[in-house]
Formats: C-alpha cells, sequence, structure tokens
C-alpha cells in the first residue's frame, strides 16, 4: 500500500493535518486572494480536496464546486462541512491519476502541497494532463505547494508540534538527489508513539512550469504567495498558474 492510500496517517495526524487555523486560513485566502477569485459560477474542480477546506469557501463564495479525493472518509468530512455551513457542493471518490471529465470545468485548484504524491514523476505529470483535459478552453489550472526553493531554506530540522495530550516529531530526509523528501512523523502521547512516513516529489519552479507545458498549458505564471506577490527569495509557496487554450 502506498503512504496516501492509508486512511490510518489521514485520520491518525488529523490533528495536524486539519487544524481549525488551517480551516481559517483556508477561509481568508478564498476571501482574499485575487489569484482564487474566479467569475460567478465557476464550475471549479478541487483536485484532493480532502476534508473540504478550500471546496467549502469556494461553494460558499458561489463557485459550483466539484471535490475529488481517493478517501471516502475525507469526503464524508468535506460534504459534513459544506452542510453545516448551508452550502452544495458535488464529491466524487477517485484517483486524480484517472479522474477525467472532458471540458467540464472552468478552473482547477491543486491547494496544500498535494502534487507529487506518486512515486513515479509521469503519474504527477498525468495528474496535471486530466487537469488540462477536464478544462473548457479558456480554463486556468492553479497548484500551490511547497517548492524546492522554499522548502530547502528549513527542510532537515526537526519540528515539534503541540497536539492535545502530547505532540508530533517531524523529521525530513532528502532523497534521489533532491528529486524526493521522506516526512518521518512520530505522535506522542503518555508512553505511547505512533509513526508515519510520507514520500513525495519535491519540484522547483522551473521544473514544474516545464511540467504544466508539456501537459498542454499556455501563459504559464508563478508567484510566490496567494496574494499574488512574485516568485522571489521572500516567496513562501509556489503557486503556478496556466491557462488551457481557446481553438484558434
Amino acid at each position: 500500500m502506498n503512504w496516501y492510500e492509508n486512511m490510518n496517517l489521514w485520520s491518525g495526524f488529523s490533528e495536524v493535518l486539519f487544524t481549525p487555523e488551517r480551516a481559517r486560513a483556508a477561509a481568508e485566502v478564498v476571501a482574499s486572494s485575487p489569484l482564487l477569485a474566479f467569475p460567478p459560477g465557476s464550475r471549479v474542480l478541487d483536485q484532493c480536496c480532502g476534508v473540504g477546506f478550500f471546496t467549502e469557501p469556494m461553494a460558499r463564495r458561489g463557485y459550483r464546486v466539484t471535490g475529488v479525493d481517493l478517501h471516502r472518509e475525507l469526503l464524508e468530512r468535506a460534504a459534513a462541512v459544506c452542510a453545516a455551513a448551508g452550502v452544495k457542493a458535488s464529491f466524487v471518490q477517485a484517483d486524480v491519476r484517472e479522474h477525467v471529465t472532458p471540458e467540464a470545468y472552468d478552473v482547477v485548484v491543486n491547494m496544500y502541497t498535494s502534487f507529487g504524491y506518486f512515486d513515479d514523476h509521469e503519474d504527477n505529470l498525468q495528474v496535471l494532463r486530466n487537469a488540462h483535459r477536464s478544462l473548457a478552453p479558456g480554463g486556468r489550472l492553479i497548484v500551490d505547494l511547497l517548492s524546492k526553493e522554499t522548502y530547502a531554506s528549513w527542510a532537515g530540522t526537526p519540528k515539534i508540534v503541540d497536539v492535545p495530550g502530547g505532540m508530533v516529531v517531524m523529521r525530513d530526509t532528502i532523497l534521489d538527489d533532491w528529486a524526493r523528501y521522506r516526512t518521518d512523523w512520530t505522535l506522542v502521547r503518555g508512553d505511547r508513539a505512533e509513526h508515519a512516513s510520507l514520500i513525495c516529489y519535491v519540484y522547483s519552479a522551473a521544473e514544474l512550469r516545464e511540467m504544466f507545458a508539456q501537459a498542454g498549458f499556455e501563459e504559464i505564471e508563478c508567484f510566490g504567495t496567494l496574494d499574488g506577490g512574485p516568485y522571489d527569495a521572500r516567496a513562501t509557496r509556489l503557486i503556478v498558474r496556466g491557462i488551457k487554450a481557446r481553438p484558434a
């Protein structure tokens, strides 16, 4: 079983992955980011939507949102969040390497470093190709992740995150000459410890820009914040946006 297929990771470390602070931050970003401001009624596909941190606030803005994720349990949580907020969204349980709905969306988003999960680089590229096929002409893809450049500024230093009744220790290891990294997590509560690991590709801006081009996108731009700031030495994230060309 690949790490991202293991629901024990998502549920066991839920207090770190799906915090109320992250939910509030996502809602604030959707409300304020010019990169996430779309025409009213836009059809939006939220790839790897998880518990709906971005699905719900985008639906609240009046977009017609579909969230896709591999795990039914996460989709159920996302649906419950939307129901509690009184907004409508659709949810599909599917593998993003396979999920395609030709020309069904105006926007595809992939947020919070949910890109790069697959062991084969070509599978990660396929996720972009599927997004391209699922977009209507003129539609846009937005991928938000922690890039190789920003990750390098702090990788290697163990991190400790407090959780109720304990803590999570996180340690990163660089793999394959900076092609991938492994993060090892240890949740400690009293005399009990739980362990989990995940391995992801880590892409530079130049590498991801080239992948967008290979997937068929044009007018590709890189940003360093979801406010639309430049991708430079002060960048905290890598946000890449590409457009599916309209027919000539």
